[in-house]
């Protein structure tokens, strides 16, 4: 089963400095049928004004993954860490017991990011950050794992959530496959172009929410870029 979900049908907010777009309830947005997809619980599409961002605020028992499609986004956190991420690169924060961050767009053009939400397995533990370049020639033509609970995805920025976060790049025409099991809830959204999963049509920002399906079979119906979460 493939829901859809077209971009100009999502909840959102225009606050001048952030345009946000929600796939799930967040803030203001609010809708008691859409509060996530298994252990997915948001998923945000950001712009952010240049010299403008999040001001310090706390977080605890939520993984958080900041996956950069345009320009830059800086953190600070109150464990001292500092960091800049780029496009093509992802940050992840386990919010643990508790911690507090801020994140700013310093650079003189929008920054444009996916901010995604995951319910840890566990409560409390050590808040961490971490980030990490993901070249997109790397991960051209294959999905490759950005981030995991999973030990065997060495190479993947570590969270606390038995889920794991997917990218690649497509070329018009390129397939790519993941196979899942079938009580697993997966969330693919195409940051650029167009893809066809199952047979469904995925345009740009859309959302597809899907369970029940062992394999999805993702073909660029244009020059794509996308990022698949499997949740519990």
């Amino acid at each position: 089963m493939i829901k859809l979900k077209p971009f100009a049908a999502l909840g959102g907010a225009d606050h001048g400095w952030l345009k946000a777009k929600h796939h799930f309830s967040f803030a203001s947005y609010y809708d008691p049928s859409n509060m996530g997809h298994g252990a997915l619980r948001v998923w945000n599409d950001d712009e952010i004004a240049p010299n403008t961002g999040f001001p310090a605020h706390p977080h605890r028992d939520m993984e958080i993954i900041t996956y950069v499609r345009e320009g830059a986004i800086t953190h600070q956190d109150s464990l001292g860490n500092k960091g800049r991420t780029e496009a093509g690169d992802v940050q992840v924060m386990s919010a643990g017991s508790g911690i507090r961050h801020s994140e700013y767009n310093l650079e003189p053009t929008t920054t444009r990011i996916f901010q995604i939400w995951i319910e840890p397995a566990t409560e409390g533990g050590q808040p961490t950050w971490g980030a990490k370049p993901f070249p997109k020639l790397d991960r051209s033509g294959r999905l490759v794992t950005l981030a995991s609970g999973f030990a065997d995805d060495a190479d993947a920025l570590p969270i606390r959530a038995k889920a794991r976060v997917l990218g690649t790049t497509l070329k018009a025409g390129e397939t790519a496959e993941y196979s899942a099991d079938k009580t697993r809830h997966l969330y693919l959204v195409p940051a650029a172009g167009a893809v066809e999963v199952n047979g469904i049509r995925v345009n740009a920002r859309d959302g597809a929410a899907i369970r029940d399906e062992a394999k999805l079979t993702i073909t660029a119906l244009e020059d794509s870029e996308l990022v698949l979460v499997d949740a519990a």
